[in-house]
């Protein structure tokens, strides 16, 4: 296969690189990663978001993704949505159509989504994967060294075990696991106040413990997220409610591990 080619060529000015992943489909991984890139954003952060499911790509529609990329000599300029810069096979797939890819076309995707796309300076580039552990994954930490991965679960017993596959399959590609997400963690009835673990609650806290990993926090199940997604204006533009802030959160907790994967780095190197 020969060497890839390094991240100093493809974003050489992106300082971190952030898989968003899940072991399975429906735990709202895309919703996850849509929000953490808008509150890393109010943060005052310059952030890239990058939609590499080809199959369900879902990011242009939760960002409100309504100007299609540019072409300027040669390269992409990626649109601008809140404030983040986003590319998405959505924007080049013709619409309903059933896409069937295999591995070399996917990894020539991802390396042009890199290369070839304007991201200039970035402190965070954030990247959607598809669910599951396939050639895209694969594909992407062959291509440029991550920063790290966080690994969205809900709380049920079988999501975490797929879960924990994720996080094997990044394990073995020497991907630094930032921390887990619950989604879906909890239900508050919006008449009463009233708190409800729907699907359990606190296994993906639970399970990260175990495995030794950061429990970055929890994200209710709640409608206005699903409305505030469906409607292309992420939950997180608004700090000021509950749904809001736990994203806020679960972005400041990720902030503080790649924190902490960058000086580990750094460790390494001086030694």
């Amino acid at each position: 296969m020969g060497t890839m080619p390094q991240m100093s060529n493809l974003i050489p000015e992106v300082k971190n690189t952030v898989a968003v992943a899940s072991g399975k489909g429906g735990v709202g991984k895309s919703t996850v990663a849509a929000n953490l890139a808008v509150a890393l954003q109010r943060t005052g952060a310059r952030v890239g978001l990058m939609d590499t499911d080809v199959y369900g790509p879902s990011v242009p529609i939760l960002m409100g993704g309504h100007e299609a990329p540019q072409v300027v000599e040669g390269k992409i300029d990626p649109p601008l949505e809140y404030g983040i810069k986003i590319i998405s096979m959505a924007y080049f797939l013709p619409k309903d159509e059933a896409v069937i890819w295999r591995g070399p076309m996917l990894h020539k995707t991802i390396s042009q989504f890199l290369g070839e796309v304007r991201w200039g300076e970035l402190d965070y580039l954030l990247m959607d994967l598809p669910p599951g552990t396939g050639d895209i994954q694969l594909s992407l930490s062959q291509t440029i060294p991550l920063t790290g991965a966080v690994i969205v679960s809900t709380p049920q017993d079988l999501a975490l075990a797929v879960a924990s596959k994720a996080i094997a399959m990044f394990q073995k590609l020497r991907v630094p696991i930032l921390g887990v997400v619950e989604n879906m963690s909890y239900y508050i009835c919006p008449h009463c106040g009233h708190r409800e673990g729907i699907f359990g609650h606190g296994g993906a806290r639970a399970a990260a413990e175990k495995l030794g990993y950061p429990f970055l926090g929890e994200i209710p199940l709640d409608i206005s997220i699903r409305t505030t997604s469906d409607s292309g204006k992420p939950v997180a533009l608004d700090e000021a409610t509950p749904q809001g802030r736990a994203f806020h959160e679960v972005a400041r907790a990720l902030a503080e591990q790649v924190a902490v994967v960058n000086s580990q780095a750094e460790e390494i190197k001086i030694e």
